[in-house]
């Protein structure tokens, strides 16, 4: 099975948050004043679909941008860089240790090199060629999902299990890692027939450990310390998401000996597998600082924030003729307003194919998700105020347009 892995503006305290969260007029200013992308015929887009890395992902604080400026401007010894920041990463987390990697695949793929080598560097040296190696990650049925190729790249067997007897029966000398999924867009619609509790138990009793792609379980903070505290052996972290670091972050967390390992296997080690997935200095210093902000952040005003711009679109849209508006059930393990609309094409004149091409095509452009073979889902996540405001317009022009003989 296949998931998909995101008048009340102008308030004294919403306009408080907003400078706090999204980019504040003055920063989004001073990062645009050269105009990279109209040099390069690009225009910029109204993000309505979630953080989605094909469209950027998530938007940077804004003070990092200095701080990863300096981390650049001196050498050190990386190594060094990511015992200090993995040290105050592990504190934040509540893990034994922590690293940043190339995103929550990147972790994932050396969380599971990890697994598979151990501390032994002629192992590291040997991947993919598991030749006498623990060689199987199992993996619920229900959790395959495209970024589990971040697993599959190390050259293991997966083992797909639908029920806890067949868990049982999969363990043996063979599984190097179970991999778990931990939270994805959508996954209100589906149930896990073992749960990480019950698999946590069962790989201290077997004697494997457990991953936990992370990578959708922001917010809040208190998601991740959560797997750190049930003792969760690596857990796998988007850093360019929610978190707003560097889109190219991610952290690994978890227990001492799997994160050191998975060091191993990566840069700047370089006969590893995970060389490639190289992380410069100034990447580990933007991980760091998002996720020692991300941690502080209140949770609750944020969610309100959102929460109010998602309400203010539902009434917007619900004045045109014709749209059906309703929410989108929110994900087991965060809350993600979701404002789901469908229409009649054939008595409106539109296709979901023509209104999405001229949201895209407008000014704004505006990216919204496609919700089945009719549809659009509005993702309102980490969204600029007024960002709705242009979306209600936006989408009244289209369906005024529609109707005009």
């Amino acid at each position: 099975m296949n998931i998909r892995r995101r008048g009340f503006l102008g308030s004294a305290g919403l306009v408080s948050l907003f400078g706090l969260w999204p980019f504040s007029k003055t920063a989004a200013a001073a990062g645009r004043t050269r105009g990279l992308y109209r040099e390069l015929g690009i225009r910029p887009l109204v993000n309505f679909r979630g953080t989605h890395t094909v469209i950027g992902a998530s938007k940077q604080w804004p003070e990092l941008h200095e701080a990863m400026a300096e981390a650049a401007r001196d050498y050190v010894v990386l190594d060094e860089l990511q015992d200090k920041i993995g040290e105050r990463l592990a504190r934040l987390i509540g893990s034994e240790d922590a690293m940043v990697a190339t995103g929550a695949a990147g972790a994932i793929t050396l969380g599971t090199c990890g697994c598979l080598t151990g501390l032994d560097e002629q192992k590291v040296r040997r991947l993919p060629d598991l030749a006498g190696m623990k060689s199987e990650v199992v993996i619920q049925k229900v959790h395959r999902n495209g970024y589990d190729h971040a697993v599959r790249s190390t050259g293991v067997k997966i083992v797909e299990v639908e029920s806890r007897e067949q868990l049982l029966n999969a363990a043996s000398a063979r599984t190097a890692m179970l991999y778990f999924l931990g939270g994805t867009s959508g996954d209100y619609a589906y149930e896990t027939p073992v749960s990480l509790e019950e698999c946590l138990a069962i790989g201290r009793k077997a004697g494997f450990p457990v991953l936990v792609d992370a990578a959708n379980m922001l917010p809040p903070w208190e998601n991740i310390r959560r797997l750190a505290a049930a003792g969760t052996d690596l857990i796998a972290v988007s850093g360019g998401k929610h978190m707003r670091g560097p889109q190219c972050s991610g952290i690994l967390a978890g227990r001492k000996d799997l994160v050191r390992a998975a060091r191993l296997n990566s840069n700047p080690h370089s006969d590893s597998l995970g060389r490639p997935l190289k992380v410069g200095r100034e990447e580990m210093i933007g991980a760091w600082l998002a996720a020692k902000k991300y941690a502080a952040l209140d949770f609750a005003a944020l969610e309100r924030q959102s929460f109010e711009q998602a309400e203010y679109l539902s009434r917007e849209l619900k004045k045109v003729p014709g749209l059906a508006v309703s929410y989108a059930p929110h994900d087991r393990t965060r809350r993600v307003h979701r404002v789901a609309v469908r229409w009649d094409e054939a008595a409106l004149g539109l296709t979901t194919g023509d209104c999405e091409r001229q949201l895209l095509e407008g000014e704004p452009r505006i990216a919204v998700l496609r919700d089945g073979p009719q549809g659009f889902l509005f993702t309102v996540f980490m969204n600029d105020p007024g960002d709705e405001r242009v979306a209600a317009r936006r989408m009244k022009e289209i369906f005024a347009a529609s109707r005009r003989p």
